[in-house]
């Protein structure tokens, strides 16, 4: 697939399989609604980035899925390297930067409050500022948008705990960074509202 925008957003995917997703929370609810839950919010990032006008590239965990809802049409997939989160992140945004993108943008899949104009705001915001992080609720972020790599803030981070966004704003210090609205991922039962839609999945398991 050719280079067709100056901004690409990079999605990181876990391989949708029984006992390999959303573990933390699956500790609580079972694997099988863990799973369903995992399904329901990969499905509602296929949604709100299928119509984006932006090259789209989907790193997968582990291997590329027999069936795969995103099509190779619109999204081009590659596999994550690294030995944590922080080199897997690094090396796609150097494979983006390499391939000459202006404005590169990573997200995750567990977002089921992020809508298409959350995404399209924030390439619009990055267009003036350097940085743009979309905090998560739990003392992460879920949005991070670069318009050159910076290594430091892929380091020396303690991975999915609360002080990731802190220590992350810190490397960017002097940078011009924008900071989106707030939301929650999905990690652990606590993380759904009771009134969410992802409550019919859970059930005894």
């Amino acid at each position: 697939m050719k280079k067709n925008s100056e901004e690409l957003l990079i999605i990181f995917a876990k391989n949708p399989e029984k006992g390999k997703v959303k573990t933390r929370l699956a500790k609580e609810i079972g694997d099988n609604a863990a799973l369903d839950i995992y399904k329901f919010l990969l499905k509602h990032t296929y949604e709100v980035t299928k119509n984006l006008r932006v090259d789209k590239m989907i790193y997968y965990a582990e291997n590329f899925p027999q069936q795969d809802i995103f099509e190779s049409k619109t999204f081009r997939k590659k596999l994550q390297k690294g030995n944590d989160l922080g080199e897997k992140m690094e090396h796609a945004f150097y494979e983006a930067f390499s391939a000459s993108y202006k404005r590169v943008i990573l997200i995750g899949t567990d977002l089921p409050d992020i809508s298409q104009r959350d995404i399209e705001n924030a390439f619009v915001q990055l267009k003036v500022k350097d940085v743009v992080i979309g905090p998560a609720k739990d003392g992460g972020y879920y949005l991070l948008g670069m318009k050159s790599i910076n290594s430091k803030v892929f380091k020396d981070k303690a991975w999915s705990t609360s002080s990731v966004l802190e220590n992350t704003l810190e490397d960017f210090k002097d940078n011009n960074v924008k900071l989106l609205q707030t939301l929650s991922d999905i990690d652990v039962l606590s993380d759904i509202p009771g009134e969410s839609e992802l409550r019919k999945f859970i059930k005894d398991d």
